[in-house]
């Protein structure tokens, strides 16, 4: 059998704060057990069928003729070829987003005519639908080609004899499937091609694969790292396609043991405490793609799975979200999230609802948007269900639990702000954990410095996406690294990735009045930096100010450079006071001073050059204003203190 392309999977700490249950959604029911609640497929009724209108009048009528409104402008959309030199940019330039913005594209305009047609049900949009399902039928590769193993014998084209299911594969799946079940019998009325079509295709790309094929995504690798957001992503669109399309009973029951086999090897290892090491901007995908599969089995056994919501691991993995804000715009982002990221504030909402907290509904009701007829461009059944629940969702309480102090300890992260529930005054967040985490940037120690809600010394974050940032050429990108990070570089040495590169002698502590993370960043150094010790505290002084210490023993000392990143430009008031000049968006210009002893180290700011492909992304998130303040040693000594002091000036 030919060797599937490794899916990027995580490593993480296994620190549990009590004892984990395992197995909980396959250890439940036996495959028999599970044949006799499943509802068969010829009755399974999951949202109200095409012509139950009185149902369908209960939808939100708003949502659907906007959606209706945005399904008109596209009934003369020209559904494109995808050419194969299209394909091959992934290896002849890099470029992931040029192909990419065709195919979601399409399955943005498909998705957004079926709830037209759903609406009006008069078949004016029918045949543009039946077009854009034999386009998409017609393409070579439903996924994407920055997902093709990087091999010679692949070079950018998909091997269509050896399919295999990647995110975007499954998510098609999906939106055919939901296509089928909508609109079979007018399908059928046209053509019944067209849905023999949607089955083959699916069976063949999808539950054919997926059924006989080991897949990186399903388990941990070879080296024991756990499975990603991949994991219950993927079987979110695969749940949906199985029980949508499947009319084998006994295959279809299958396919859904076996999906809750592979969720549970997403389960499994999470940490107990919740935290996505790939941050709340991937929480969408995986924690939130947890539950996607939780509402869809519930839907399709009579509610059978709800004991999974009680569950205390369940219910910290779905807090992440609000446990990770850091105003109403920022949140936290570490290694690859973005720190403005995109609320689904509708299934935030629900999820909050399913586990009972009133906290997480009033955040998902927060950013309650009215309707503008644009569908989610992923998990397409999230629409489905926002339409029957919009009423509740628009008049619920909103408002924003932003906790005063947040320990993470299987993560090693830290959140700490001034006040419970406001924004005003003074965030940090600290992380320790290893440097083979999902998504992982080389960044043990760091940590995130933010006012009133917005930042001052940051996470720069990830930029765009290209054939680079998931190769061996990773750690060629300067954001990827410890020294565009606000971490030191030690004798010359950055950090280097690997989960043998970690914090240890990690110690929290908070009270009323400050919060603090201490940690040893040594082991995140080659041998080569020579480094003994490096005990880190990043202290809140609740209402005062930051205090960065650290305390180090090193076998040679040689040269020592702290970083700090910010969005601000920086100069050096003078010996020994650093000014930031805070001037956010939306925010009240100041000055705030870094302190540090002039005898000790002298100071220097650089601004970053953006220029490569990668580097898109970061002016898309912070535009082209990215400093690194660098604190060089004059006379590094082997034992030392550094001390850094953050406040308003």
């Amino acid at each position: 059998m030919k060797k599937l392309p490794l899916i990027f999977l995580i490593v993480l700490t296994s620190l549990p704060l009590t004892a984990q249950e395992q197995d909980i959604l396959s250890g439940k029911f036996t495959r028999e057990e599970l044949s006799s609640i499943l509802i068969p497929q010829a009755k399974w009724m999951p949202f109200p069928a095409l012509n139950d209108r009185e149902r369908w009048s209960e939808a939100d009528q708003a949502m659907m003729k906007a959606y209706l409104q945005k399904a008109e402008s596209y009934l003369q959309y020209e559904w494109p070829y995808i050419p194969a030199t299209m394909s091959l940019l992934i290896e002849r330039t890099g470029d992931r987003n040029e192909y990419q913005s065709v195919s979601f594209k399409k399955r943005e305009v498909l998705g957004t005519l079926l709830l037209a047609e759903i609406y009006e049900n008069k078949g004016r949009f029918l045949d543009p639908i039946i077009n854009g399902v034999w386009s998409i039928c017609e393409e070579s590769f439903w996924g994407v080609p920055a997902h093709l193993p990087k091999t010679k014998e692949y070079a950018g084209l998909m091997d269509v004899s050896q399919p295999f299911v990647d995110l975007f594969a499954a998510e098609t799946a999906t939106y055919l499937a939901w296509v089928d079940y909508f609109l079979g019998e007018k399908l059928d009325a046209v053509s019944p091609q067209i849905r023999k079509r949607i089955y083959y295709e699916t069976n063949n790309r999808i539950f054919q694969p997926l059924m006989t094929q080991h897949h990186g995504f399903m388990s941990a690798n070879e080296n024991g790292r756990p499975p990603n957001n991949w994991n219950p992503w993927i079987c979110s669109n695969w749940l949906n396609a199985a029980l949508l399309l499947e009319k084998e009973e006994d295959k279809r029951t299958d396919m859904v043991f076996r999906i809750l086999e592979v969720l549970d090897a997403f389960v499994n290892p999470y940490p107990q405490d919740g935290g996505c090491d790939e941050g709340p901007s991937y929480w969408g995908a995986a924690a939130a793609s947890l539950y996607d599969n939780l509402a869809m089995l519930n839907l399709a056994t009579n509610r059978a799975f709800q004991y999974v919501y009680q569950d205390e691991k369940i219910k910290n993995m779905a807090k992440f979200i609000y446990r990770a804000q850091i105003g109403e715009t920022y949140f936290l982002n570490f290694a690859d999230a973005d720190p403005q990221p995109g609320i689904a504030a509708n299934m935030v909402y629900r999820f909050g609802k399913d586990i009972g907290d009133a906290d997480m509904m009033r955040f998902g009701a927060f950013y309650y948007e009215p309707a503008d007829g644009s569908i989610d461009r992923f998990h397409y059944f999230r629409n489905l269900f926002a339409v029957f629940i919009e009423k509740e969702f628009r008049e619920a309480p909103k408002g924003l639990p932003l906790p005063k102090e947040v320990w993470l300890p299987d993560l090693q992260v830290m959140i700490a702000r001034d006040q419970q529930g406001s924004t005003d005054g003074w965030f940090v967040a600290a992380k320790g954990g290893h440097n083979d985490e999902s998504h992982n940037h080389n960044d043990i120690g760091n940590y995130v410095v933010y006012y009133d809600g917005l930042p001052l010394l940051i996470d720069v974050g990830r930029g765009t996406y290209t054939r680079k940032t998931f190769s061996s050429q990773r750690y060629e990108i300067w954001y990827n690294c410890s020294d565009h990070h606000n971490v030191p570089t030690i004798n010359g040495k950055t950090q280097l990735p690997g989960s043998q590169f970690k914090a240890t002698h990690v110690d929290w502590k908070n009270s009323k009045g400050a919060a603090s993370l201490s940690l040893d960043i040594a082991q995140a150094y080659p041998p080569e930096a020579g480094v003994k010790q490096w005990q880190r505290t990043v202290r809140l002084n609740r209402g005062k100010n930051v205090q960065v210490e650290d305390i180090i023993d090193l076998s040679s000392a040689e040269a020592v450079t702290q970083h700090l990143m910010t969005c601000y430009p920086a100069t050096v008031d003078k010996p020994g006071e650093l000014l930031i000049h805070y001037q956010p968006q939306g925010g009240a210009a100041q000055n705030f001073v870094v302190q540090y002893d002039p005898k000790q180290m002298e100071a220097s700011v650089e601004k970053i050059k953006l220029e490569s492909m990668e580097d898109q992304g970061i002016i898309d998130k912070w535009g082209d204003n990215i400093y690194r303040i660098n604190f060089k040693v004059i006379t590094p000594k082997s034992k030392d203190t550094y001390r850094f002091l953050v406040k308003a000036r």
